[in-house]
């Protein structure tokens, strides 16, 4: 059975996840683009030979055509458009956030409780990344024994304007924040956030740094800066009692010249993650199919838990101190 899929947004990312499903995910069929701009749903559903076009996202994800809603529309429409997809009966990968707001990925979880399923897969993509399945391999399986610390920076090329420090904790971070519970296999209890006292922290892309406390006692630090000027460039290590695993990024080539022996970084981030993209669509096609929710993939209370501590983190920054972070009880539906 192909699974018909809309896209509800044909940015960068939304013209990314066009070209994966019409492409490189088995199974697929790309039904629909939709998008506010006519001429940019045209041109993306023309490039990758989708059978429509529409401005309507609601009304899209009511077709009878389609099965299935990926949403790559800006950050304040992901929660009504889950919670409409949800009303329709429709499963959604939905692009992070699910919401800046923690009650509305309450009020997403909510709709879920109340249908008796999940029916959304948050796109937190690096849980499918090879080098970050290959750290949680290492310390499930014992190689590390236990977890003690977790190291993570994320630095891009330049922030866009006005890109500011809270941002860096509520755009960039979650990616972080995810991953980081997903690797270790628990929550936060604690949140301190600290900038350099030598830069400006009124200034765009201002860099933030991160640590946070583990219900299990590990430390976790978060370095986000967005204006590192040299290359996109995520890396981490998570550190254990018998040794340590750092992550690797692929890169296809080594460059020898002048005396010098060099590896290219991207602009941003779609080379670094390409297969963790690919992995996860995938992920999301085969729910679809089978009713199944991938063991790998984030699902709406994975989606809360990211936007509490990025919640709390911006508490901290605020007040220069350390918050606690607390969480709503975790419904039965979401307990693996």
């Amino acid at each position: 059975m192909s699974v018909r899929i809309a896209i509800i947004g044909a940015g960068i990312m939304g013209a990314d996840h066009a070209r994966l499903v019409a492409e490189d995910v088995p199974g697929a069929v790309l039904q629909v683009v939709c998008d506010a701009s006519p001429e940019r749903a045209k041109q993306v559903a023309e490039a990758h030979g989708a059978a429509d076009a529409a401005t309507d996202p609601f009304a899209t994800l009511r077709r009878s055509d389609v099965d299935a809603i990926l949403i790559a529309s800006p950050d304040e429409t992901h929660a009504p458009l889950t919670q409409a997809a949800i009303a329709a009966g429709k499963p959604a990968l939905c692009e992070k956030p699910l919401s800046q707001n923690s009650a509305e990925c309450l009020g997403v979880i909510e709709a879920e409780v109340a249908r008796g399923r999940r029916f959304v897969q948050v796109g937190f993509m690096r849980r499918f990344d090879p080098s970050y399945r290959e750290m949680k391999m290492a310390l499930d399986d014992g190689f590390l024994g236990s977890a003690i610390m977790m190291h993570n920076f994320h630095r891009n090329v330049e922030a866009p304007p006005s890109f500011t420090g809270q941002m860096a904790i509520t755009n960039s971070a979650p990616h972080e924040f995810d991953v980081v519970r997903f690797v270790l296999g628990t929550d936060y209890h604690a949140i301190s956030v600290f900038q350099p006292a030598g830069v400006d922290a009124s200034r765009t892309g201002a860099p933030v740094f991160m640590v946070l406390e583990t219900q299990a006692g590990q430390l976790v630090n978060i370095e986000v800066n967005n204006n590192a000027a040299y290359g996109y460039d995520v890396r981490g290590e998570l550190v254990g009692e018998k040794g340590s695993v750092f992550l690797n990024a692929p890169a296809p080539s080594r460059h020898n010249a002048a005396l010098m022996a060099f590896e290219r970084y991207a602009p941003d981030w779609r080379p670094r993650f390409a297969e963790a993209y690919r992995l996860q669509n995938k992920a999301f096609v085969n729910f679809v199919r089978t009713g199944l929710f991938s063991a790998i993939a984030a699902d709406a209370w994975d989606g809360y838990c990211a936007a509490v501590a990025a919640e709390a983190g911006v508490e901290a920054l605020e007040a220069g101190g350390r918050i606690d972070i607390r969480m709503a009880e975790r419904p039965s539906l979401y307990r693996r």
